[in-house]
């Protein structure tokens, strides 16, 4: 019986899946990867972030997104794992945005972190 437990994402892009999980301190390991898990239990993924107690975290694309898989219960972050997504989310959100603003012609004014974790954008583009 398999330990590993599936998180459904909406995370399709994996080079800005890869700099979001950089972003964060990780070292994402890119290309098909064996994911670690309870007694040497093995799942294939497409990206894997080690941790230090030999199980890891994956990603593997599901056909329309990248989907987390890992063994729950050797989760060894600082943070549960809906935080870590909320986390890796808003920071891939963020790079889609920047992305997107600036293929519109965007530049961004002012960028704020707030108290509540959100981040605050100001955009402007000139026209002329």
């Amino acid at each position: 019986m398999s330990h590993f437990s599936t998180i459904k994402t909406e995370l399709r892009n994996v080079d800005d899946l890869v700099a979001a999980l950089t972003e964060m301190g990780y070292r994402p390991e890119a290309g098909q990867q064996q994911l670690r898990g309870y007694r040497g239990q093995m799942v294939d993924a497409q990206l894997a972030v080690r941790q230090p107690n030999g199980a890891d975290i994956g990603f593997r694309w599901n056909g329309s997104s990248y989907e987390l898989v890992t063994d729950l219960q050797l989760w060894n972050q600082n943070v549960p794992v809906d935080r870590f997504l909320a986390q890796l989310t808003q920071r891939y959100a963020l790079r889609t945005v920047l992305a997107a603003t600036q293929q519109e012609g965007f530049q961004v004014c002012e960028q704020n972190n707030t108290a509540d974790g959100s981040i605050e954008l100001v955009v402007t583009r000139w026209n002329g």
